[in-house]
Formats: structure tokens, sequence, C-alpha cells
């Protein structure tokens, strides 16, 4: 058990690293940067609770509307949480040609760039904005673009915190502000106050940390995410970002893949048992009762077996003899079930996997908190678009 709600099981750790990143993870909490802040329940965040509630509680129809790590976190949340979500929310992350603007609802507007300059994120509010909606914006404190823009329109602004990046910012302003307004706790979120007093919890993580690296030195380079459960799509999705842009660089890092299962079974799964063994793989599964049951009136003799069994336990079932598979192959793979769907257990991962890319990229040598060659196609894209 990783914590009381989440199963870890890794099979092929390696603790030859262990206390080197032992001692790292140490000097990162002791460290308490505003990322680690961010994680705990003494974070501060830039905007008062009780006005914003009191400004726009009223609005059912709310749109955030971003790209990357301004709106992955988010869009986590609310896809893994629904069932305690009653208002309606859409996600603009990325540019669209068929975005439907003619609407006689009037939405809450949530906009957030860091730098305030997103190319798609002003490009899609462009195409949005309407003089029924209000709209809040979060930005850095700098005149950008999109502050400029809230001042004109004297829209709400909320300071996006200088020190986070925007993969690293989902228990932040960033998304803890939307998921006050899906009626969510940030408190149930950040749990690193809990954490630090879990051995199993940091041990599990450092052998996690050091059996990656050993899996890297072996020229496992590939991450694959098996996927059983959709309401974690986006969930990996956020990870994805985290991972690719965290330590994809100087010739270094890891491919995280999404593949989704069972379905994957039937594409895909056939490379992974017998392709080029270059990966490593994360199995993301979720305990639940709530699925729908096989009826037994229609099976012939050949399908008995199925009778009352529900898609869970299909799917469950699925996963266990992928395993059972991988271990007699001898792939490599980790694998976290997931066993009650609540704000605490989402929280409980997001830390878990922030705290493994800021120490993946100490062990390995690169800054996980910078992306260089991403400003590259920014340039590139700008260059083109002015000629």
């Amino acid at each position: 058990m990783l914590t009381r709600f989440i199963n870890f099981k890794n099979p092929n750790i390696d603790k030859k690293f262990f206390f080197n990143n032992q001692k790292n993870l140490k000097q990162l909490i002791k460290k308490k940067s505003e990322i680690i802040k961010s994680l705990s329940s003494d974070y501060k965040s830039s905007y008062d609770k009780k006005i914003i509630f009191k400004k726009y509680k009223r609005y059912k129809e709310i749109r955030l509307i971003g790209m990357g790590g301004s709106i992955l976190g988010a869009k986590a949340i609310h896809s893994y949480l629904h069932h305690k979500i009653k208002k309606n929310f859409y996600f603009i992350d990325n540019l669209n040609s068929n975005l439907s603007f003619k609407s006689k609802k009037n939405f809450l507007n949530i906009v957030i760039s860091k730098s305030g300059n997103t190319l798609e994120t002003v490009s899609n509010f462009n195409i949005l904005k309407n003089k029924r909606d209000k709209n809040i914006f979060i930005t850095e404190n700098k005149n950008n673009y999109l502050r400029l823009l809230a001042q004109k329109l004297k829209s709400e602004i909320i300071n996006h915190n200088n020190f986070i990046g925007g993969r690293y910012s989902v228990l932040s302003e960033v998304g803890m502000l939307p998921a006050e307004l899906m009626g969510l706790k940030p408190a149930s979120f950040r749990q690193l106050n809990q954490i630090i007093k879990n051995k199993t919890f940091l041990n599990s993580l450092v052998n996690n940390v050091g059996t990656i690296v050993s899996l890297i030195n072996r020229k496992k380079f590939n991450c694959i995410f098996l996927n059983y459960d959709p309401d974690l799509t986006n969930f990996l999705e956020w990870y994805k970002q985290l991972m690719g842009e965290s330590l994809g660089k100087n010739n270094k890092g890891i491919l995280p893949v999404i593949s989704n299962m069972p379905k994957d079974n039937h594409s895909v799964m056939q490379y992974y048992l017998d392709g080029s063994q270059k990966s490593f793989f994360s199995f993301f599964s979720s305990k639940t009762n709530n699925s729908m049951k096989i009826k037994s009136m229609s099976l012939d003799d050949n399908f008995k077996y199925l009778k009352n069994k529900s898609f869970n336990q299909i799917t469950n079932s699925q996963k266990e003899a992928t395993e059972k598979v991988f271990k007699s192959k001898k792939i490599p793979f980790r694998s976290f079930e997931i066993l009650k769907k609540d704000e605490k257990t989402l929280g409980e991962l997001f830390i878990f996997f922030i705290l493994e890319t800021i120490l993946l990229g100490k062990a390995i040598n690169v800054n996980p908190y910078n992306q260089p060659s991403v400003e590259l196609i920014k340039t590139q894209t700008k260059k083109i678009l002015i000629k």
C-alpha cells in the first residue's frame, strides 16, 4: 500500500540508489520552494475564496481556456471526480476551427496563462469573448497581453505564482480555484503535511525513482501508461506532460505514452510483449462496484463463465492477467490501483508524481523546471505568422 486508498506494486525494485534519492527528497522538502509549498496546507492562495464565491457562485456554465499545464490539472480533477460535481465545465485546450461561440448561455470564463501571451489561449478567448459573460484571468503579475486585456475588460485578475511553472501548478491557484468552483476542497488535495509522516509512502517513492533510473540505464526510455479506468485518462495526460516536458532534455529523459486498456490488447499489446524491449510499464486502475453486468440469457456454453460478471470484474481480470504475463516474460512494470475516488487520494497521486519527476531530474542531471526547446517552435510560429 502506498497510502490507505492507493495500492502500489513495484516488482522490479532496485535499491541501488536508495540513500542518494532519500537524501535528495529530504533536501527538496526542507528547501520549501513555492512548488513544494503548494503541495501543503501552508500554501496561501492569491485570491480570497469568500469574494470569489460571492461574485461567481451563481454561474453553472464554466469554461476554462488554457494550454498544457494551465489547464490539464483542472481537467484531470474534473474528469476523475465528476461524480461529485454539479456544474457544467468545458475545457478549451486546443485550437479548434469548429469552436462554438454562438450560445444564449451566460458563461464564466477562466482564462489561464502564466506568461499571459500564450498564442492558442489568446486566440481561443478572442473567439469566445462575449459581453454577457464574466471573466477571470489567472496570469503573472507582469504587463503581459492577458493582464492588459483583463484590465481593459474590467475583469477579475488573479496572480499566477511567478515561481511555479504550469505543469507543477495543479495545487496552486491554477488548479484549486477551478476545483473550488467545482465544489471541491483545496485543503483535501494538499496532503504533503501528512505524507511526510508516512514512511511507507516516502520509501516507496524513493525506491520507485531508483528503479526508474536503473531502467533508464538499461536503455529503457519509454514509459507506457496502461490505463484501465477511462476517468483517469486526463490525469494521465497531466502526468504525460509533467514527465515529458520536465525530463526530455540533453538527449535524456523518458517518453510517456498512454495506452487505453483493454482496447489496446487488440492492437499494440503484441508489440509490448514481443517487440523491441525499450519500455517499462505503469498500470493504472480504480476499484469500483458501479458497472454493468453481463446478462446470462444470451450466453452460450462457451461464455457461461461471464454470467453475472460486471465490466469492472472483466477489466480487472484482464489487468491481473497482463501483469502475470509481464512478470513471466520479465517485462518491468509497476501498478497503481486507486481504492477511493476523492480529493485526498487524487492529491496524493499529484504529489507522488510531482516529487518523482523532480527527483528523477536530479538523478539524471537535467533541470526539471524549464522547457527551452518548446520556445523554439513558439518563436518560429510567430515569425511565420508575421510574414
